[in-house]
């Protein structure tokens, strides 16, 4: 087993572990950086699901970073692909033209923009990064940890010990390696008193994963999969919430619950420089084609694409009937296993079923012409490398954010919830998609809110930081707080925290007790652009 010493290790290559290794790097220090995958970018890449984002990101609401990795992304598609005079000169280019976010991309794009983004720190030996890692075991001295035990594809066992560990990691892994106190699933409405919470908590209750995947479509060419080996299941299973059969165009509607018929059309002759994405007006779900659209053939020259391509996350493919979550005591790994397999037979039926059964706006049967793209998710099949993941466990913080803290029924409608020790913004609905309890949805308007230093802190002293979506929320407020800029926003504070800590001979702890330290930290915070504070904002 090989060895090797750095100040902060980043365990988990998401949009969270980019982002505190880069400001950690920034801020001088010596990182590794570890990724399960191939590809760093977690959400926006792995997972490959276009960013949801806050309706006023074009203006304010993200840290300064985050709007780089925007405009990095808008810039390779200037430089790279052939758009159309309009499209190239657009401020606001959105270039799938999607629905679901002002900014639809293909994931590798976004993957070419971060490894950009490190590739400086990289090359001056600040930042190294480990990719195809896993971790397999924390080695602590108390709640200290002092190493991390990963091991590659190959199975051949590495150790990395250093001043600061950041889990970075998609469902919290270290937490119990590291035996963090850490919650999962949903919390009892008695521990904090949230009105959407149980009664009773369920540790293995949790919002459904979903493998993405990509398509574009060929009129008059056959690309249909072979019948997948769970295919007879998914097609007659009905939810007992669900309007009709899961494979279906008939889903409930997640802010309403009441049914609701989705449309299916590809390759639509509308102009993309005419869609509008602003998911606060109008959730854009009811189109599914374009949706979620991550290539629109008409923002580039004619003939330069014969088709759009599409990412399908849509109702029909999220998964939730087992956890896809080990939980000692209550879920295993082999039930994990298998929540992972039959997540990946739901979406492949999904395709079938389109490209056989799906009906036709010309009241025939199936779209043969839907051509699974592995070249655009990078795995085979046209899935994504990765599962969706919407829920991870969470360390118990020195701060909780609760449902009192961010529901605008709860806080009124100009509330926001004011952190003196704030280390960034976000703004989301409390979005909860059905769950392994057997919950629906729950999606209900939030208020823009300000993320506590004390969510970033476990309970008890430690040199481990959560770095995602692991910090101090709860199953109910994890739902606005687990998309894309606010978990970059949570990874950049870590990684700063981490740098700042070690800078001051201080702990993380420390810094949000002591008033000059909490002064100064933040002080940085601003000077590097992340944004703490709202301004005064309407129309939520």
């Amino acid at each position: 087993m090989t060895e090797t010493r750095t100040e902060i290790l980043v365990v988990g290559g998401g949009l969270g572990g980019v982002a505190a290794a880069l400001a950690a790097a920034d801020s001088g220090r010596r990182v590794v950086l570890t990724e399960e995958t191939d590809w760093i970018g977690g959400q926006l890449t792995s997972q490959a699901v276009p960013p949801d984002e806050n309706p006023w990101i074009e203006q304010f609401g993200a840290t300064a970073s985050y709007r780089r990795l925007r405009e990095g992304i808008r810039d390779h598609y200037r430089r790279a692909y052939p758009l159309r005079a309009e499209a190239a000169a657009s401020r606001t280019l959105n270039p799938g033209a999607g629905r679901v976010s002002k900014l639809c991309h293909e994931p590798r794009v976004a993957l070419a923009v971060l490894e950009e983004m490190l590739a400086p720190h990289r090359a001056a030996g600040r930042v190294t990064v480990l990719e195809r890692h896993r971790p397999v075991e924390a080695r602590t001295d108390g709640y200290r940890v002092d190493s991390v035990v990963l091991e590659d594809a190959r199975g051949r066992r590495h150790t990395v010990a250093a001043d600061y560990v950041l889990d970075a990691t998609e469902n919290g892994d270290l937490l119990p390696m590291a035996g963090i106190d850490h919650v999962t699933g949903a919390e009892a409405r008695s521990e904090h008193g949230e009105p959407h919470a149980p009664e009773t908590a369920d540790p293995a209750n949790l919002q459904g994963i979903t493998y993405c995947f990509a398509v574009s479509h060929h009129e008059g060419e056959d690309h249909t999969i072979e019948r997948p080996r769970m295919y007879d299941f998914w097609r007659s299973y009905r939810p007992d919430f669900w309007p009709g059969p899961l494979l279906g165009f008939a889903a409930p509607d997640p802010r309403t619950l009441e049914p609701s018929r989705r449309t299916f059309v590809p390759n639509p002759d509308v102009d993309p420089l005419a869609v509008a994405a602003d998911q606060s007006a109008d959730a854009g779900d009811k189109e599914l084609w374009g949706f979620r659209r991550i290539l629109a053939r008409g923002m580039h020259r004619p003939g330069a694409f014969d088709s759009d391509i599409t990412l399908v996350n849509w109702p029909l493919n999220d998964y939730w009937l087992k956890p896809a979550l080990e939980i000692e005591g209550v879920v295993d790994a082999a039930t994990v296993r298998e929540a992972h397999e039959e997540a990946r037979q739901l979406s492949l039926s999904v395709l079938y079923w389109l490209q056989t059964e799906a009906p036709r706006p010309d009241g025939g049967t199936g779209f043969p012409g839907l051509r699974p793209r592995p070249d655009v998710t990078g795995a085979e099949g046209g899935l994504a490398k990765a599962a969706y993941v919407r829920e991870s466990r969470r360390i118990r913080a020195v701060t909780t954010v609760t449902e009192h803290d961010v529901s605008l029924d709860l806080v009124g409608p100009h509330g926001i919830v004011r952190r003196h020790d704030s280390v960034g913004i976000g703004s989301y609905r409390i979005d909860l998609h059905p769950s392994t309890g057997g919950d629906t949805y729950v999606d209900i308007a939030s208020v823009p809110f300000e993320i506590p230093l004390g969510a970033l802190l476990p309970a008890r002293e430690t040199n481990l930081l959560p770095a995602a979506k692991n910090i101090g929320t709860t199953h109910i407020t994890n739902g606005c707080f687990r998309l894309h800029p606010v978990e970059w926003n949570i990874g950049e504070a870590a990684g700063r925290l981490a740098a700042f800590a070690l800078e001051q001979g201080t702990t993380p702890h420390a810094v949000r007790d002591k008033a000059d330290l909490l002064e100064a930290f933040t002080a940085l915070l601003d000077r590097t652009g992340v944004e703490r504070h709202w301004p005064d904002v309407r129309g939520y």
